[in-house]
C-alpha cells in the first residue's frame, strides 16, 4: 500500500471529537470509528482507485489525514481526498453566527456549554446521495437494522479496496442491483424499491447529486419530500446535513428522549416540543439535537472538546 499524509487547517470553533460523534454516521460503513485511538477511518472512491483515509486531531488543533492506496495517488486524487475530508467534517463552515444567536436567545443559559465545546457540526458523507440512502435505511427500524443494511450494501455492492474495506456503492452500482436482491441479500425490506429508484434518478441525472448546496431550504425540502422513501423525519435530518436547521425531525426516539431530559412523566405532544424550541428560530433543529445528545459525551467534555 502507498501512504501519504496531509495536514488540514480547521476553524477555531471546530471540535474533531464533537463532529465525529455528533450522530450515528461514524458507525456506518464505510466509516470505521476507532475510539481507543481517537481516529476516524473512511474508505473513499477516487477517480483512479479507492483509498483509505485515516483522520485524527493533531495537538495543535489541525486535522491529520493519512491516506493509503493500492497505487500512488495523483495530485488530483490528493485534492479529492482533501475536499472529501473537508466536506465530511464541514471544515468550510463557521459556527460563529449560530453561537451568537444561541447566546442571544438562550435566556436561561442552558446552552452556554455549546460554544465552549465548539459543538454544532454534524458529520456527513462525501456525497449527498450516500446521506440519502443511509437516511432511508434509518426509517421504521432499529439502529442495528440500519447498520446491517448499510454494511450489506457496502460489502456486496461497493468497490473493494482490500479484504476488509469497500467503498460505498455509487448510484450506478446501486441502480444495477434489484429490489429482490436488496430485500433478500441486504434485508432492506420495502426500502429496496425506494433505493433502486433513488439510485436510478441520480445515475441518470434526473435528481442531480451535486447541486443540493445551491438550493434554498424550501427548495431542498420540497425536492426531498418528492423523493420516495423520504418523509418529514428523514427530510428534516437531511436538511441538517445541508446546513438548514429549522426542522425538528421528531420521531420515536426524540419524543421520549425530550421527556427524559426534562424530567417529564409523560411524553408531550409535538406541538409542545415545537413551542419549546421555536425561540431559536432557524437554528431550532440543531438546538434540539444538541440538547438531547449532550450526555453522549463525558462530563466536562464541553471544556476539553
Amino acid at each position: 500500500m502507498n501512504q501519504r499524509t496531509m495536514i488540514l487547517n480547521v476553524p477555531p470553533d471546530f471540535s474533531f471529537r464533537r463532529t465525529v460523534l455528533s450522530h450515528g454516521w461514524s458507525t456506518l460503513q464505510p466509516f470505521f470509528l476507532d475510539r481507543s485511538r481517537q481516529r476516524l477511518l473512511r474508505v473513499l472512491q477516487l477517480d483512479s482507485q479507492p483509498a483509505l483515509a485515516e483522520m485524527r486531531e493533531q495537538g495543535d488543533g489541525k486535522v491529520r489525514v493519512g491516506v493509503c492506496s493500492p497505487a500512488p495517488l495523483s495530485g488530483r486524487d490528493l485534492g479529492a481526498v482533501k475536499a472529501d475530508v473537508a466536506h465530511m467534517l464541514r471544515l468550510g463552515e463557521s459556527l460563529a453566527e449560530f453561537h451568537r444567536e444561541l447566546a442571544r436567545r438562550d435566556r436561561r443559559g442552558r446552552f452556554a456549554w455549546v460554544p465552549r465545546a465548539r459543538a454544532g457540526r454534524l458529520l456527513r458523507a462525501p456525497s449527498f446521495f450516500e446521506d440519502m440512502v443511509k437516511m432511508i435505511c434509518t426509517t421504521n427500524c432499529s439502529w442495528k437494522a440500519t447498520q446491517r443494511m448499510v454494511t450489506g450494501m457496502v460489502q456486496k455492492l461497493g468497490t473493494r479496496l482490500d479484504s476488509d474495506y469497500c467503498c460505498f456503492p455509487g448510484p450506478e452500482q446501486l441502480a444495477g442491483s434489484t429490489d429482490r436482491f436488496l430485500r433478500r441479500e441486504i434485508g432492506c425490506g420495502y426500502r429496496g424499491g425506494y433505493l433502486i429508484e433513488l439510485a436510478e434518478r441520480v445515475a441518470t441525472g434526473r435528481l442531480p447529486n451535486g447541486d443540493w448546496a445551491n438550493l434554498t431550504a424550501e427548495e431542498a425540502h420540497h425536492r426531498l419530500l418528492t423523493t420516495k422513501g423520504i418523509g418529514p423525519y428523514a427530510a428534516g435530518n437531511l436538511l441538517k446535513l445541508l446546513g438548514h436547521y429549522d426542522h425538528l425531525s421528531l420521531d420515536s426516539w426524540v419524543r421520549p428522549r425530550f421527556a427524559a431530559v426534562y424530567g417529564l412523566k409523560k411524553v408531550p405532544g409535538d406541538s409542545a416540543i415545537h413551542r419549546h424550541y421555536r425561540p431559536f428560530g432557524r437554528w431550532q433543529g440543531l438546538v434540539l439535537w444538541l440538547d438531547l445528545t449532550r450526555d453522549w459525551f463525558e462530563e466536562g467534555d464541553e471544556r476539553s472538546a
